[in-house]
């Protein structure tokens, strides 16, 4: 594994050295692409010396957890319920194309008008960013046919609940992860364009403040601090998609198959 990570370490770090030797030779102007070693000495301020970069971290990671948990829940409720009833598919369907097709920085003065200036709005425009791609990558899960199978489940005496619990909804889960993971980043975006717009606190609000006083090596420090939430909430459901769909993975299928297999002896007692 390390040594694969070498050869990216060494063309980050000669990008690195690049950037660095660009701005002291005057080839680009530190006042618009700070130095690395001021990014660096922006982070080592604002995590270690001041620690003022916490408070607005967890903030924006919390508006951004809670918008997703919300449109999260809407677009799965709504993709379910789409999925086992034709009828309100045909109803629902357009209202979410056309909230989709609506520019989400559009939509933030009026969410702003409608949930105030507090943390209200940043959660609204997450969940509104984050609905559409967990519902269509839902539905589209939970409405893909395997006829093979829906006919072995019926020769086998399975009933339409289980048909759909126990068939259409495990093979919905590839795409349905692959929506959230979408879902989380977007959800992030709408949190940072609401922070951008309104806020007091957030890493949004940090970002702005610094880029107003033309402190770029802070204001960079602060998008990477960006970025790290981004990376979290992807990698989180990363590993949350690699434990509940474990059979796409041969290492975790036969992991389980293995704890199941243990389970069953304890269960009869061997």
């Amino acid at each position: 594994m390390l040594r694969r990570a070498l050869p990216h370490l060494a063309i980050f770090a000669a990008i690195l050295g690049l950037w660095e030797a660009a701005i002291a030779t005057g080839l680009i102007r530190s006042i618009m692409v700070p130095p690395p070693s001021a990014v660096m000495a922006a982070m080592v301020k604002l995590y270690l010396v001041e620690g003022t970069i916490y408070r607005h971290f967890f903030i924006t990671l919390w508006e951004s957890v809670s918008g997703f948990a919300i449109g999260a829940g809407i677009a799965i409720a709504l993709a379910t319920g789409s999925a086992l009833w034709e009828p309100f598919r045909r109803y629902v369907t357009p209202y979410a194309i056309v909230l989709n097709v609506t520019p989400g920085i559009a939509l933030t003065p009026v969410i702003i008008a409608w949930f105030g200036y507090g943390i209200g709005s940043k959660v609204a425009l997450a969940a509104v960013l984050c609905f559409f791609p967990i519902f269509v990558n839902t539905l589209t899960g939970l409405t893909r046919p395997d006829r093979d199978r829906e006919e072995l489940f019926r020769q086998l005496g399975a009933s339409d609940a289980q048909l759909f619990f126990k068939l259409r909804v495990p093979a919905a889960l590839p795409l349905m992860f692959a929506g959230l993971k979408i879902g989380l980043t977007t959800a992030l975006i709408g949190a940072v364009v609401a922070e951008f717009s309104q806020a007091t606190e957030g890493v949004g609000v940090l970002m702005s403040r610094f880029s107003f006083q033309l402190n770029m090596g802070a204001s960079i420090a602060t998008l990477l601090s960006m970025t790290a939430i981004g990376l979290l909430l992807f990698y989180s459901m990363e590993f949350i998609d690699d434990r509940m769909v474990f059979w796409r993975r041969e290492a975790r299928r036969e992991a389980a198959s293995r704890a199941r297999a243990r389970a069953w002896k304890a269960r009869r007692g061997d």
